[in-house]
Order: C-alpha cells, then sequence, then structure tokens
C-alpha cells in the first residue's frame, strides 16, 4: 500500500516539484496540496494522509502552528508531520519541532532524502537530515534555554549509544547495521528511550542528547 502524502508550500513552484518528485517515487502517492496552514489542517484532518510534509513558512496559519494543531503534545490522536525548509537557524526551525514535528528536511534534500523521509515518519521513525542535525540542534538548545529532564532511570550502556546514534540522524536501520543489532532490538531501545527521558518522538530524544552533551562527534 502506498504512503499517502499531503503536501503544503505557500510557493506553487515548490509544491508542484514536491509532488511530482514524490509521486515518481515507488510506494508514495500525493493525495492532496494545500498553498496555506488554513488549508493545510483542513485536508489533513478529512484526508487523515499517512504523512504531512509542510513548509515552514506560509501564510494565515503557518506550518509551526499547523504541526502543533495536528502533532501536539495534547493531540490524542498525532499525525506525522515532516518540516520541509531553507536553512537559516531561525526560530522557526526550533519552534516547530517543539510543536511536535517528526523531522526536518532542506528544500535541496533531493528525491532520495525525500523519499526516505516520508516511508520513516510513516513508519513512525523520523529522519533528520544528517546534514544539519549537528548545527542545526546544537543550535536550538544553546538557544532554548530550558533545563534537560533527569530520566526517571539510568540509561544503559547500549541506549547511550542510540541516543548518540539518534543525535546524529541515523535512521533505525542504520543503527541496527552499525551496531550489529536487530531492527526490533533498536526498536525496543527507542521505546525505552522515549519512556526514561519522557520523549514524545525521536526528535525529542535528539534534543535532550545535545541539551546534555551526549550527541557525540
Amino acid at each position: 500500500m502506498s504512503v499517502r502524502v499531503l503536501v503544503a508550500d505557500d510557493q506553487e513552484i515548490v509544491r508542484t516539484g514536491l509532488t511530482m518528485i514524490l509521486n515518481a517515487q515507488p510506494g508514495i502517492e500525493v493525495v492532496g496540496e494545500a498553498g496555506d496552514g488554513r488549508r493545510a489542517v483542513e485536508l489533513a484532518r478529512r484526508l487523515r494522509p499517512d504523512v504531512c510534509l509542510f513548509d515552514i513558512r506560509m501564510p494565515g496559519i503557518d506550518g509551526i502552528e499547523a504541526t502543533r494543531v495536528l502533532a501536539g503534545p495534547d493531540v490524542p490522536d498525532p499525525l506525522a508531520v515532516v518540516v520541509i525548509t531553507t536553512f537559516d537557524l531561525d526560530e522557526y526551525v526550533y519552534a516547530a519541532l517543539r510543536a511536535g514535528a517528526r523531522g526536518f528536511l532542506l528544500k535541496n534534500a533531493g528525491a532520495v532524502l525525500l523519499s526516505q523521509a516520508v516511508h520513516a515518519a510513516a513508519d513512525g521513525d523520523a529522519l533528520i537530515a544528517p546534514s544539519v542535525t549537528a548545527r542545526l540542534l546544537g543550535a536550538f538548545t544553546r538557544t532554548a534555554g530550558s533545563t534537560p529532564v533527569r530520566p526517571v532511570e539510568a540509561l544503559t550502556d547500549r541506549e547511550e549509544q542510540i541516543l548518540a546514534a539518534v543525535a546524529r540522524g541515523r535512521t533505525n536501520n542504520e543503527i541496527a547495521a552499525e551496531l550489529y543489532i536487530s531492527l526490533s532490538t533498536v526498536k525496543s531501545h527507542i521505546a525505552s528511550l522515549m519512556a526514561k527521558l519522557g520523549a514524545r518522538n525521536r526528535v525529542e530524544i535528539a534534543i535532550w542528547a545535545y541539551e546534555t552533551g551526549r550527541a557525540g562527534s
């Protein structure tokens, strides 16, 4: 079955380009397009896509608020949202992560990375563009000003390894290959990390890794 995607970007040429790229990928189907956040929220609620791909800067309701409405901490049945943006390290990107975005990509990410991000989000995973993970999350944690939460239970050595890999933008499959463990074992450790850290998703796991200096090199 194809992964159903909703694309929202206020620039028609970008929206059309993203739609063409995604529809050309195996196992992905764009089921809706929106030129602003309000329309994106309406379509998302009506269509219930597997993944929402949102630009941050849109008129009316921007991508951050649209993400919060559809994927925020108070949403009982959150949708998977991937933010796609230009890289300028502004507060909008940080706010999107806090609003519940599962990951982010740059608009120049390319078809392969875009496809991987959509499939990862649909699988409950998240793909944070590796090229910007360290710089963006590092900057985020320096400006966030919040005190990192204390885990409810100490992390195991293996969890520390997986924590660092998540912070580097690795997917579950990549972590499994790197650490020579099964995919189900990775998922089990990710679930344990989320429980211990009170994290809603792996983006928040990565943020915590940076806040506590555990991200590695």
